[in-house]
């Protein structure tokens, strides 16, 4: 198994001071959160550390599916800049939000759906030119969220030849069950742990999700993406290492 973790860890605080913390669990893989106040990060430093990464995408303030052109275009360039540190730091995986439906947009749905669909062809093309797979996650039971509903948004992925991020902990606020979480459109896991209502992000072991059963599914079908832990803070990530450690 491929293993990561988040610096959702340690949001808030410089991604450059925190790698050795990430190194010291032996971790393989790390998972920049691009977004303020970490826009500018440096590479060198990335590059020193015996360390693999994957890039998040900027959650704050963007929306790919938003009617309004101008905002639109703002959030499909900053998805683009995290394209770009991706290529630079020679990773291979972008994990981007497909977006939300403000209130006044719902009577639109139809239009806002197509909008995302442009938006993330437009995304997952400028990817493929510099070589980075560009993933579309699933979101949680949150109003106004779109692509909740994780087989709709593997049916939009697969017509687009285009990858998906699962995100078991938004999975199971939807009403999926563990073992109804597999698509051959998965390239790529965020771990965290709840009781199936609110997006929580509990270290794993904490919520009553079931690890064990969908790793399991997943290992059966030759998964070859990397588990990535995307909790609170540090202590989550080491409560969650410890869990997988005794899991199987």
């Amino acid at each position: 198994m491929k293993i990561g973790a988040s610096t959702l860890s340690i949001y808030g605080e410089k991604i450059e001071d925190n790698l050795e913390f990430f190194e010291n669990l032996n971790l393989e893989y790390v998972e920049i959160l691009h977004q303020y106040p970490c826009e500018e990060i440096n590479l060198d430093i990335l590059n020193s550390y015996n360390l693999k990464y994957t890039v998040h995408s900027p959650i704050l303030d963007l929306n790919i599916a938003s009617l309004n052109s101008t905002i639109s275009k703002c959030s499909i360039n900053d998805v683009k800049k995290s394209i770009d540190l991706a290529n630079n730091l020679d990773s291979e995986i972008v994990i981007v939000h497909p977006g939300i439906i403000p209130f006044l947009s719902r009577k639109f749905e139809r239009e806002v759906y197509h909008k995302t669909k442009e938006s993330i062809k437009e995304i997952g093309n400028y990817a493929n030119d510099l070589g980075v797979i560009a993933t579309i996650e699933n979101m949680p039971n949150i109003d106004g969220f779109i692509y909740k509903d994780i087989v709709k948004l593997d049916e939009l992925l697969t017509n687009l030849e285009m990858s998906m991020t699962l995100d078991i902990g938004h999975a199971c606020t939807t009403g999926f069950l563990e073992n109804q979480t597999y698509f051959d459109s998965i390239k790529h896991i965020h771990l965290s742990d709840n009781f199936g209502s609110d997006d929580t992000h509990l270290a794993l072991g904490e919520g009553s999700i079931n690890f064990k059963a969908m790793i399991e599914l997943f290992e059966s079908k030759k998964y070859e993406g990397i588990y990535m832990i995307e909790v609170n803070d540090k202590n989550s990530v080491e409560k969650s290492l410890e869990y997988l450690k005794n899991l199987f």
